[in-house]
């Protein structure tokens, strides 16, 4: 008898209907087709070890589970139910008319309790596509399956609750959320503030201004100066997520597992790996690739702490994410897309001890050490990083200071007002939401400076030996600066303060 099961298989962040066909035949062997990986091969001793601990057989006849089609490699013990359900009806122990009408998905135990799976809501949404009543799924990935409206999202805990469901004998109803309330009543988890910053005006006004414009940074500055401490508390300032937005990043983080309590993600992501992480860890791959830290900081913050303690390797395979704002994973069979549009903030000492330039402490670095560190990051990236901010130490009169400083509350409304600006400006181009995201050719037609500010421009060009594309991101972040400053146009001291945020472009700046 030929039994039919529903799955899917996540490639990238979409996913794809698998057919599990069944078959019990006469003579012996379990056998399973169609590309599947070894945790796939396996899953015969849970099933066999599930169907007995649950009073039910496994045939003592020949079993073939093809999972078609056949070309897209399936992966990961998430099959064992629909599996085991075909199984159970092709041997006439489960008498269901109904498996057809859901796609199945659940790793199971060895006493028929399902674990969760990855990839949920990718799963969800390709099976609302395609026409499915439902999906039967474990417990713990219903609330982000029940993203998806008009789909029934059955959630059973055991193999034994699938069965009574599909045989009449157990009612469930189908786990729901209310998407646009849970998302508009989210708590913002930023705990981190603005307030607690004493001094360092320079900086939150950079921060500020990175935030309107959706601008890359990096801060240069002596340890102890609050770089880390400025750059935790970016998110706090930046809008909150929309709808949109929280789907694709709530998609991501479930195809990488890393969504903890299941649900709608409604805060901008905040990723800061470690200094020792991978190429292949930051930008993403594998032999079954998965999205990496650029990916998962979409739509918010990647946070790169002492920047030139990364390896070069790690922060070159970054720079064409950082212009296309998505990694294309290639492999010899497939292409994967991920999406990667996030703000980089980075920060860095100026020189191995710390201390170059620090007005009170001795730099001990010998002579061409210190450019010799600062050439680590390279040209061409920081190229790609609109804002160059210099910290300094914060004195013990700031650090006493009884004068509160401005909370994120009081300074994420003007970041909003200008999103907004930016948003009327590109709502008729789909893939452009902020004045970083402008292409060249836009950036001359919405960037028009005048005579003065070509003059100064010029100027400050030839002094700095700046690239075409610094001149780019000058006229971006002038931009920026106008709208914070609710301006029309760009002014000369909103082009002086975007050439100012150049930094590390001067010649000789390590002396």
């Amino acid at each position: 008898m030929l039994t039919k099961t529903f799955g899917s298989a996540v490639q990238g962040v979409n996913a794809y209907t698998i057919i599990i066909e069944v078959v019990v035949s006469a003579g012996t062997g379990f056998n399973v087709v169609g590309l599947p990986d070894n945790a796939i091969k396996e899953s015969q001793q849970r099933i066999e070890a599930a169907l007995k601990f649950r009073g039910y057989r496994m045939p003592r006849t020949k079993v073939v589970v093809n999972m078609a089609p056949a070309d897209i490699r399936k992966e990961g013990a998430a099959y064992d139910l629909p599996i085991a359900l075909g199984i159970l009806h092709a041997s006439q122990q489960l008498m269901t008319e109904r498996l057809s009408e859901y796609v199945i998905m659940g790793e199971m135990s060895l006493d028929g309790e399902l674990r969760p799976i990855k990839g949920v809501l990718p799963i969800a949404i390709q099976a609302r596509k395609e026409g499915f009543k439902g999906i039967i799924l474990p417990k713990e990935n219903a609330e982000e399956a029940a993203i998806v409206n008009n789909l029934d999202v059955i959630a059973v805990g055991s193999m034994q609750e699938a069965i009574d469901f599909f045989e009449g004998r157990l009612e469930i109803t189908p786990t729901k959320v209310d998407t646009r309330d849970l998302f508009q009543h989210s708590v913002n988890k930023y705990t981190a503030d603005f307030a607690d910053v004493q001094g360092q005006e320079n900086i939150k006004r950079a921060l500020e201004i990175a935030a309107a414009g959706g601008h890359n940074v990096i801060m240069i500055g002596p340890p102890g100066a609050g770089k880390t401490m400025l750059a935790k508390r970016l998110p706090s300032i930046l809008p909150p997520l929309s709808m949109q937005e929280a789907l694709e990043t709530t998609k991501i983080h479930s195809v990488a597992g890393k969504l903890a309590g299941g649900g709608l993600l409604s805060s901008r992501p905040f990723r800061a790996p470690h200094h020792t992480i991978s190429d292949v860890a930051l930008v993403g791959g594998g032999s079954n690739p998965q999205p990496g830290e650029i990916s998962l900081a979409h739509n918010g913050v990647l946070f790169l702490d002492e920047l030139p303690e990364f390896k070069r390797t790690v922060l070159e395979v970054m720079r064409q994410p950082l212009e296309e704002r998505r990694v294309t994973i290639a492999r010899a069979k497939l292409s994967i897309e991920f999406p990667a549009n996030f703000m980089l903030i980075a920060s860095m000492n100026p020189c191995p001890c710390g201390y170059y330039n620090h007005p009170e402490k001795e730099c001990v670095c010998g002579p061409g050490v210190v450019q010799k560190y600062l050439n680590k990051v390279s040209g061409p990236l920081l190229d790609r990083i609109d804002l160059h901010v210099e910290v300094t130490p914060v004195t013990f009169d700031q650090m006493t200071e009884t004068r509160k400083a401005e909370t994120s509350a009081e300074i994420q409304p003007r970041v909003d007002k200008a999103r907004q600006v930016q948003e009327a400006r590109f709502k008729d181009y789909a893939d452009i939401h902020s004045n970083a995201m402008m292409p060249p050719q836009m950036v001359k037609d919405l960037c028009q400076i005048s005579e003065a500010g070509r003059t100064l421009l010029k100027t400050a060009m030839e002094r700095l030996g700046l690239s075409a594309r610094a001149y780019d991101r000058i006229l971006k972040v002038a931009r920026t600066i106008a709208d914070l400053a609710g301006s029309e146009e760009i002014e000369i001291q909103h082009l002086a303060e975007a050439i100012q945020y150049r930094s590390l472009d001067r010649e000789g700046w390590a002396g």
